[in-house]
């Protein structure tokens, strides 16, 4: 790929100042696919300049020309589709049918989402007391996104920033670079304005906080780990800019003896192991009620055991890899730690699953007899690992799945409604998934305590990206 070693900074891809790179690694094969260049702080300040100068410009820029500029993205993300699916399966191991069904999907997902938000968004509002409110773009944004869904979280970003008329340095994960400079094609193609989209790849302690800590940035939106959220409000912290996180979770999923058991826990595991458990999201903690304990155990038992795992080239419902070595030492290290606290290892464990010697996969694994507070239930693995805790009643369930200091996503499944609004109500969770429903696009996406601050997707993302300003004396 030729933009590989380039930054996009106003409209042209440029030589970056530094010398600085990085292999990208198949984690398939654990072969080096290509070397993007690093980017430093001068680079950033580049980028920056570049945005700030067409802030001006493009602030003022109607809702029409933006809902045309967003169509036009549109229209080329289609025709590059293939290539952002490819990508993705190349540089973090996502299956290829799944990377086309969910990964890619979400660049064009998301973007109807915005959108439709966008046509609906009142930028200015009677008051009924004399004053107007109006919506404006916040500025420039910094944007910093994660390797476990490169274009979803890009798309999540970048889309509501250019929606609402701000600018924007995008910063992705250095170890997903090629979705990345494939999504800055498709904004070039599709005549996003010079210096109103900027991309500079690099480290985060060094690019990520550069942005951070940059004082012409109104705005970061950074998704990652808690610790790095919390990295990016401190350095954000001295010039008081916005700051909306999405971080990490160890999401509760409750299941009561009145649901249909067999479509219920299957879907269940399903939804753990999928992205190989590389979701911030997953419902990596299974709390059963004690009635039907045995018999869930039984059937995530077998569930597991029928994960299938494979190459990311091969279609198929299976999960690949791991993206890299790091991630698979700590997968293992996790799994070590629940056998050595004295969880029952029910499926799968340590090592690599059979026929599978080089690349960073691992077991579908199911740990069951768990407690609260052993590390597999209160630590966010990122791997394919599940985690059964037993409950007696509502109130303890509800109890349990509250005890985490994360909040992003909660999951329910019962064949009582009531029940279902009831406990739903009752869970600290920015998502309830109750008896199998799934995110749609266009829904807000985020979470509570530790899982982060502000909302992704549709109309609540969009405001993000917006100030608001009071004029009195219109009426």
């Amino acid at each position: 790929m030729s933009n590989l070693r380039k930054f996009y900074i106003d409209g042209t891809w440029v030589d970056p100042d530094s010398n600085d790179t990085m292999p990208v690694i198949n984690p398939a094969n654990e072969e080096v696919i290509g070397t993007v260049a690093l980017g430093n702080p001068t680079e950033v300040d580049r980028a920056v300049a570049a945005a700030a100068a067409a802030f001006p410009g493009f602030s003022m820029s109607t809702k029409q020309e933006r809902l045309d500029l967003l169509e036009r993205i549109k229209e080329i993300t289609q025709k590059r589709f293939e290539d952002l699916a490819q990508a993705m399966s190349l540089e973090m191991g996502a299956p290829i049918s799944f990377s086309r069904e969910a990964q890619a999907d979400a660049a064009i997902g998301h973007l109807q989402g915005f959108v439709d938000a966008l046509k609906n968004l009142e930028e200015e509002i009677d008051l009924g007391n004399g004053d107007v409110l109006v919506r404006e773009p916040i500025g420039v944004c910094g944007l910093i996104t994660p390797w476990n869904w490169p274009i979803n979280q890009i798309a999540l970003k970048v889309l509501p920033a250019l929606a609402a008329g701000c600018t924007c340095v995008l910063k992705p994960s250095e170890h997903t670079p090629l979705s990345a400079i494939i999504y800055t094609e498709i904004l070039h193609e599709a005549g996003c304005p010079s210096g109103v989209f900027n991309l500079v790849n690099g480290e985060g302690p060094v690019v990520g906080s550069a942005l951070s800590r940059h004082p012409d940035i109104q705005m970061m939106s950074f998704t990652g780990s808690t610790r790095a959220g919390s990295a990016v409000t401190h350095d954000a912290a001295e010039t008081v800019k916005r700051v909306t996180l999405e971080l990490g979770g160890k999401s509760p999923n409750l299941v009561f003896a009145d649901c249909d058991l067999e479509a219920r826990v299957r879907t269940s595991v399903a939804e753990c192991m999928m992205n190989t458990g590389q979701s911030c999201d997953a419902p990596t903690r299974l709390l059963v009620e004690r009635s039907c304990y045995d018999a869930v155990v039984e059937i995530a038992r077998r569930a597991t055991l029928e994960t299938a795992v494979g190459a990311p080239h091969e279609e198929g419902e299976h999960i690949g890899p791991l993206f890299d070595r790091i991630q698979y030492d700590r997968v293992q290290t996790l799994i070590a730690a629940g056998i050595e606290e004295g969880a029952n290892l029910a499926a799968g464990g340590l090592g690599r699953p059979d026929g599978l010697e080089k690349g960073w996969y691992v077991q579908p694994t199911l740990f069951t007899d768990v407690n609260n507070s052993m590390r597999i239930a209160r630590e966010e693995v990122f791997g394919p690992v599940l985690a059964v805790i037993p409950f007696d009643t509502e109130e303890e369930a509800i109890a349990i799945a509250n005890d985490t200091p994360y909040g992003l996503a909660a999951y329910v499944q019962t064949g009582d409604p009531e029940r279902a609004r009831r406990v739903a109500r009752q869970l600290r969770a920015g998502a309830v998934h109750i008896n199998g429903g799934a995110y749609e696009y266009g829904s807000p996406f985020g979470g509570y305590k530790q899982s982060g601050n502000g909302r992704e997707g549709g109309l609540m993302g969009l405001e993000d990206y917006q100030e608001v300003k009071i004029l009195h004396g219109l009426g």
